[in-house]
């Protein structure tokens, strides 16, 4: 009995398959079709049935359970303006995108004529170099002459003996250590 319903589920699921291919894939008037909410492991596999028949899918919606899928077919991709539509909850409208890009565009070129019309006035230059405004710091010539002075540091990374608190040699504070350790091993 278990062996029959199983199968006469998979016969179910796989007529339902056929019927969306027809109804969806394959029929020319539906660009796009939306489900309704489903949870992430449900989502996730229409996203993969989706990429494996060639359309292309997005989610939408603010939390878990409210999430739904959109399956778009491959030539009719859907636009930035109008997945943002989606994104923000509000219904698609192809004539209300088209006013808006129309008046985007007049007021790009209306901007364009008010700039044209009116020439911007440079403002007063800057000083010539930056040094003029700091010459009473640095001088006229500080950083030539220390340019010409600098030599590098030949005892970069040494610290004279006379800075050391242990004047010990290596040697010597390897011996002290070997010593420590044969005292502690006795022990």
């Amino acid at each position: 009995e278990h062996a029959a319903r199983v199968k006469k589920l998979q016969e179910q699921e796989k007529q339902q398959k056929v019927e969306f291919r027809k109804r969806f894939i394959q029929a020319t008037g539906e660009p796009r079709r939306r489900f309704e909410p489903m949870n992430k492991i449900e989502r996730s596999i229409l996203h993969d049935v989706a990429e494996v028949a060639g359309l292309t899918s997005f989610s939408f919606g603010d939390d878990d359970d409210s999430r739904y899928v959109m399956v778009f077919k491959k030539e009719f991709a859907p636009s930035d303006e109008e997945l943002d539509a989606y994104r923000r909850g509000e219904e698609w409208d192809p004539a209300r995108a088209e006013e808006l890009r129309r008046l985007r565009v007049e007021a790009a070129a209306q901007q364009e004529e008010e700039g044209q019309g009116v020439q911007l006035q440079p403002g007063p230059a800057p000083p010539s170099d930056y040094k003029d405004k700091y010459r009473h710091l640095i001088g006229c010539d500080a950083a030539k002459a220390a340019a010409r002075t600098m030599e590098a540091n030949k005892a970069y990374g040494c610290v004279p003996a006379a800075h050391k608190r242990d004047t010990r040699s290596i040697e010597e504070a390897m011996n002290e250590i070997r010593a420590k350790k044969r005292l502690r091993q006795d022990e």
